[in-house]
């Protein structure tokens, strides 16, 4: 039976979401009656609307124009179409900027951007806020107690395409940020380290935006920017949430974040999830050599631990190729299906795609969509229509969670910290590691939840610290308990280094886990591009590492790999530390994917995570449970071959109109798979 609805559903859908963001104001009211009955034949549930519609809603300043969108929630409320609204202000229309160019955004190079794209907006702006708030009440007013209204959609992609701006309302802005935070100006010196370089400041005055400076400015202060810039934007988010929730109670009010490290840097999502009535995401498979399917499974697992481990939606993806890359492969023949599937195994409650119909205009006019420009004639428009049915099939699994065996640590105000200037070799990247680590953890086929350094990790016997250089002295002692009381912790190089100042903990690296790791790091080495080094193990195995590698000295921890060569060759490269009832490992240089699943085997057995044997590398298996007993099954194929996925006990095949299956399940090439397992 369905679940009861978790706080934050969308009000009065009784399915999974199915559909898109809809732009109907791009086409002639004549072709709406076209689109909600294509709606109806594909089984949409669900559209977006109104993102972009500011300066058609509201055409002169306090001058209002509902009559298209009032015909068009009427439409689509007939048709049992439910509404996602979006408030507009990811877009203000030319009158707000002519009136207002202060508005406009100015980079640290101090060149101010200028009208005609999207999400131009200085956060900072008086003007900004006010016309803001004006059109978010104005749509509150109207269309709070509209019976199509499910969610409310604020905004756009915070965070994209600009996030921080350099101008003089944004320097007030940030003084004012930084005395709240710190409550003197000593404080703020203390904290910059500003005796370095004479940076001291004797009045709140004196502080600037970090613009940009004849060499490195003070990373201290960047990091702290980065801070305010997300806060401000957060901040704006929180007045049009609020105003929905006084004039629209009872409806959730959600933004679509970009978790995926591939897709968006500059939004710290723990903060943002917290924010959020229902966390949504949007997410696009990424050109770049890499398996994509494995992005796609890290960004939904990342986005279900913003959310808590409760049930989100993914709000945007693509039927097919996207326009924005340089190159925009179509997918393939079942892959829209494969990918939606995969982010509802992973927790999402439906999928939502960008856009309806594609648009013959602007700048996306080559971004796939449901109804594409060759109609319904069309491959896409087939498997948009069986990915319809297949959604409705499985309507049981809503309000169920995924079930995760391990946690990866990820937090960031270190990514931002890592990647200022000056780090001892700019060839270390925090996603870069992180991606490793995660396929290792994948292809090991383990469902992996996110967490923060400072999180209750108790329910997790593995825990993996891919790249945590910032570190917080409560996250190191959070950390130590952790695998005190048994649980097994995984670290990577060049963690635990810095406060959350970016200032050095004091003492030998590793700073905050020295304790935990039982070690202690007299100096780093990074390599040089075409070096690498070779690491010897158990029974005599080798490893080639790059990018890294340095001289440990272990103060309780024993070797378990060791340098072959290099400039550590002889000392230890990976080590195991006995710390109480737990052990922690670390490994200090760069190993790929493919190496690195020698290290975690060998942590999984310390962990007692169970091996997950007999499944090919690229069949993904992930479970939903409901709590009341209920478990389902995922199986997607991402490989060309067949397979076949062991299953624990008997169960009813969803997909398949009720099949019956017992002790293994069949999954076709390409394929997906659901099963909802027997009592």
């Amino acid at each position: 039976m369905p679940q009861t609805a978790p706080k934050g559903t969308p009000k009065g859908l009784e399915r999974l979401a199915f559909g898109g963001d809809y732009n109907p104001e791009q086409w002639p009211e004549s072709v709406w009656q076209e689109d909600v009955r294509l709606m109806r034949e594909a089984g949409v549930t669900m559209v977006s609307v109104g993102i972009f519609s500011w300066a058609l809603l509201e055409p002169e300043r306090g001058r209002y124009d509902f009559g298209w969108l009032d015909r068009l929630l009427d439409l689509l409320h007939a048709n049992g179409v439910r509404v996602d609204l979006g408030t507009p202000t990811v877009a203000p229309p030319a009158w707000f900027y002519r009136a207002h160019p202060e508005a406009l955004p100015v980079t640290a190079d101090g060149v101010r951007h200028t009208y005609g794209s999207r999400g131009a907006i200085c956060h900072s702006s008086p003007a900004y806020r006010e016309a803001a708030a004006g059109i978010t009440t104005a749509l509150a007013r109207r269309y709070g107690s509209h019976p199509a209204l499910a969610l409310w959609h604020v905004h756009n992609e915070y965070g994209v395409p600009v996030s921080a701006c350099y101008c003089d309302s944004c320097a007030a802005h940030f003084r004012r940020w930084l005395h709240e935070t710190y409550g003197s100006v000593d404080a703020v010196n203390e904290a910059w380290g500003t005796a370095f370089w004479g940076q001291r400041y004797g009045s709140y005055e004196e502080i600037l935006p970090p613009r940009t400076t004849p060499t490195v400015g003070n990373p201290a202060q960047q990091l702290d920017y980065r801070r305010f810039a997300d806060a401000t934007i957060r901040e704006n988010f929180r007045t049009e949430r609020d105003i929905l929730h006084e004039l629209a109670p009872g409806t959730p009010v959600t933004t679509n974040f970009m978790t995926a490290l591939s897709q968006c840097d500059s939004i710290d999502y723990w903060a943002w999830g917290r924010e959020v009535d229902l966390v949504t995401n949007d997410h696009y498979l990424i050109t770049d050599g890499r398996r994509t399917h494995v992005n796609l499974a890290m960004a939904a697992d990342l986005t279900r631990s913003v959310a808590g481990g409760a049930p989100w939606l993914l709000l945007e993806h693509s039927t097919s190729g996207v326009n924005w890359q340089a190159r925009n492969p179509a997918k393939r023949p079942g892959e829209m299906a494969r990918n939606s599937l995969a982010h509802v195994a992973r927790g999402s409650e439906g999928a939502m795609f960008f856009q309806w119909r594609q648009s013959r205009r602007g700048a996306e006019k080559f971004h796939s969509a449901m109804v594409p420009h060759g109609g319904t004639d069309t491959r896409i428009w087939r498997e948009v229509v069986a990915l319809g049915a297949d959604l409705g099939a499985l309507e049981q699994v809503r309000g169920s969670r995924t079930v995760a065996d391990v946690a990866v640590l990820w937090d960031w105000h270190s990514w931002w910290a890592q990647s200022l200037e000056w780090r001892p070799n700019a060839a270390h990247e925090a996603r870069e590691r992180a991606d490793s680590f995660y396929e290792t953890l994948y292809d090991r086929h383990l469902t992996v939840d996110f967490a923060h350094p400072e999180a209750d990790l108790s329910a997790y016997p593995l825990v993996v610290v891919p790249a945590l250089y910032l570190m917080t002295e409560a996250a190191g002692r959070n950390l130590r308990e952790y695998v005190e009381n048994g649980g097994t912790l995984v670290v990577s190089y060049f963690s635990g280094i810095v406060d959350e100042h970016d200032a050095v903990h004091p003492g030998a690296y590793p700073g905050a886990l020295r304790d935990v790791l039982g070690l202690t790091v007299d100096e780093w080495s990074p390599l040089l591009d075409d070096q690498r080094v070779t690491i010897t193990g158990p029974g005599g195995a080798t490893l080639d590492g790059d990018v890294w590698t340095e001289f440990v000295r272990p103060r309780g921890a024993e070797t378990v790999w060791t340098y072959a060569d290099g400039p550590a060759a002889g000392g230890p490269a990976v080590t195991r530390h006995r710390l109480g009832e737990g052990t922690a490992w670390y490994v200090s240089t760069r190993l790929d994917a493919t190496s690195l699943d020698a290290i975690l085997g060998a942590a999984c057995a310390d962990a007692r995570v169970p091996e997950r044997s007999g499944l090919a590398r690229d069949v993904e298996v992930v479970r939903r449970a409901d709590g009341n007993g209920a478990v389902y099954v995922f199986a997607l194929n991402h490989s060309g071959e067949d397979a076949e996925v062991p299953l624990d006990g008997t169960g009813t095949e969803l997909l398949g109109g009720g099949t019956a299956v017992a002790g293994k399940l069949a999954v076709p090439a390409g394929a997906v798979r659901v099963v909802r397992l027997d009592g």
